[in-house]
């Protein structure tokens, strides 16, 4: 009898080890789902990158423009100039045109900044985001504060760029892969609207207009050479395409300059039509500080596709 009990309860532990054994297997097997900064980029956002002669890490620039709520992604191509690769809608940002001044003025900033990888947040609680390095050196020399100033996902803004989550871990894996491949750091140009001559008139009597005539002549020198140009800060003000022959004092007098040669652009072969992600824009609808209701959402698609026709029908 003993003998029996003694290999009934042997066989039932080879099983339940078995058993054990099996179940360990597949769980090792089974995929791993990476967090939100590590997801590769979409199987769609590779086409396109290809489609259009692009590289996943090659470099990267990144513009964004407040009034029409938008987010553009460049990548360099063969030739060294960069190309759009697709515009974003940004979901929500507080404040009005004019760049930020202070703590707590929920003021989005516009002006010349540099993302390094130390500035890329991977555990941002707005799923994912990258500060914009405000205060920069021209903030810091007229006194600006501030920080933790991002572009991120939530749609929810006090004083920052909010996008969806969905199109930030896009936006996020694009810059990642471009850092990844040695890009050492990667500028983004926010702009209070698109800095045409005709928008730009408008403005004359705003007491930003000074400040944004500067800011055109970056936003010039990209579309005429599709380069982002050298940004220097002295005598409190930006100096487009300029290289200091010696350390510059952002508030101290101008040193001495080089301006790179650069040669005219001659574009390569490239889609003609604009790439443009699916995404609703909030400003003036829902609250920046708030998650957005179905009903703002609704509102925003109705207003975006008249929006479309009104262009589709202009064109």
């Amino acid at each position: 009898m003993g003998t029996n009990t003694g290999s009934t309860m042997r066989a039932v532990v080879l099983l339940m080890t078995t058993i054990a054994v099996a179940t360990l297997a597949a769980c090792s097997s089974a995929p791993t789902i990476p967090p939100p900064s590590e997801v590769p980029l979409s199987n769609e956002a590779l086409s396109l990158l290809a489609k259009k002669g692009m590289q996943p890490g090659s470099p990267v620039f990144v513009r964004v423009f407040k009034e029409e709520s938008e987010l553009e992604i460049w990548k360099q191509r063969d030739d060294g100039r960069f190309y759009h690769f697709r515009t974003y809608p940004i979901c929500n940002w507080s404040g009005e045109i004019g760049p930020k001044q202070s703590t707590g003025d929920r003021q989005a900033p516009e002006g010349f900044y540099t993302i390094t990888p130390v500035l890329m947040n991977p555990n941002s609680k707005f799923y994912l985001s990258f500060n914009l390095g405000y205060p920069n050196a021209f903030d810091r020399s007229w006194g600006r504060t501030g920080d933790s100033v991002m572009v991120h996902g939530n749609c929810r803004s006090a004083g920052c760029y909010a996008m969806t989550d969905a199109l930030m871990e896009e936006i996020y894996g694009l810059t990642r892969e471009s850092l990844k491949a040695g890009q050492p750091s990667f500028q983004l140009h926010a702009y209070p609207f698109r800095m045409t001559d005709a928008r730009l008139a408008r403005e004359k009597s705003n007491k930003w207009y000074g400040f944004w005539k500067t800011m055109k002549q970056g936003y010039d020198y990209f579309e005429k050479y599709r380069i982002p140009p050298s940004i220097t800060v002295c005598e409190r003000r930006y100096v487009v395409d300029a290289v200091a022959r010696s350390r510059p004092d952002p508030a101290g007098r101008c040193p001495a300059f080089d301006r790179p040669f650069v040669t005219a652009f001659t574009p390569l072969p490239e889609p003609a039509q604009m790439d443009v992600a699916s995404g609703n824009k909030l400003k003036g609808i829902a609250n920046p500080d708030n998650e957005p209701s179905l009903a703002e959402i609704k509102t925003a698609k109705q207003q975006q596709s008249s929006q479309s026709s009104l262009a589709n029908a202009a064109n």
